[in-house]
């Protein structure tokens, strides 16, 4: 485990490669892990939605945990361990830490809908159980239901709840969360790529990446730059970037993502059922998307 108190940085939220026969190819999951800590990230994801936790055992699940933290040397590893059942959300967390994890991504409870309430002591049940540091995850547009911006800041106060990651797309509300938790240890993280900037720009600390896969160091040289107060060259990766983002959720995340990562030459772009891969028709345009960054490459930093 590595000891830090803040997020702040470029954390991919990594792809789950699958061998040909469905199971995972460990192998090329911890080459993935070296090949984006050399790449200068700040951290890496295993087992978030982009890493298909939807459709793993708990057993591949803590597999997948243990084979990046094995894999590399001196970046924390955040691994997702949310569910919808508080008491499965727990022992996968407990699992999870045990495997080596530094911190925890915990997705909001999906389908069930709780009240307020229901939010709070669903997370504040975690911490109490698990002590490493963990980011509440906001995703309305995969579990139906926003985590109300009161519930998360009544969070932010629990010693283990470190941060937030935002990928509710409302910059409003992510502006008032960050305003209302300046004197927590707190930090707010995008989780959509494309509010990235935006959100540094109000008081973010960083992202949790699915571009980061893909160009490790221009996502790397748009986050630190506008960090350290550079927002003219900030601006100009996050355009530069921008027909990437967009991209990479022409279908849904991680299909476009692991096509990507398969053009590069990084894995496999297999996917688990039910999701599919690629359509032919947006393959072509990705290509080009990624020919073009590739036409000038960049030094990680």
């Amino acid at each position: 485990m590595t000891d830090f108190d803040t997020f702040g940085g470029v954390y991919p939220a990594m792809c789950t490669p699958f061998a040909e026969d469905g199971s995972i190819d460990y192998e090329t999951l911890r080459a993935d892990a070296r090949r984006l800590e050399d790449a200068g990230v700040d951290g890496l994801v295993p087992m978030g939605s982009t890493g298909e936790s939807a459709t793993v055992s708990h057993d591949e699940h803590v597999e997948v945990v243990e084979a990046v933290v094995d894999a590399v040397e001196d970046v924390p590893v955040i691994a997702g361990s949310g569910s919808n059942n508080t008491r499965e959300a727990v022992s996968l967390s407990q699992r999870s830490a045990d495997a080596g994890a530094d911190a925890l991504l915990l997705i909001s409870p999906y389908y069930n809908k709780p009240e307020e309430r229901g939010f709070v002591e669903h997370y504040r049940t975690i911490a109490d159980a698990v002590d490493v540091p963990q980011i509440v995850y906001n995703v309305p547009s995969r579990t139906g239901q926003s985590i109300p911006v009161d519930a998360t800041v009544e969070l932010a106060g629990h010693e283990n709840i470190r941060g937030y990651k935002a990928a509710e797309g409302d910059l409003n509300d992510v502006s008032e969360i960050i305003e209302r938790t300046r004197e927590e240890t707190f930090d707010v993280l995008s989780g959509n790529d494309g509010e990235t900037l935006p959100i540094l720009s109000v008081g973010g600390t960083g992202t949790i990446s699915v571009a980061g896969n893909v160009e490790p160091q221009r996502v790397s040289d748009l986050v630190w730059s506008a960090l350290e107060g550079d927002y003219d060259a900030a601006r100009e990766r996050h355009h530069e970037l921008g027909p990437l983002f967009r991209a990479l959720f022409w279908e849904t995340n991680p299909i476009p993502v692991k096509a990507a990562m398969e053009i590069r030459g990084h894995m496999s772009g297999r996917v688990r059922s039910p999701l599919t891969e690629l359509s032919d028709e947006y393959r072509g345009d990705l290509e080009a998307v990624l020919a073009e960054l590739a036409a000038d490459p960049v030094e990680a930093r």
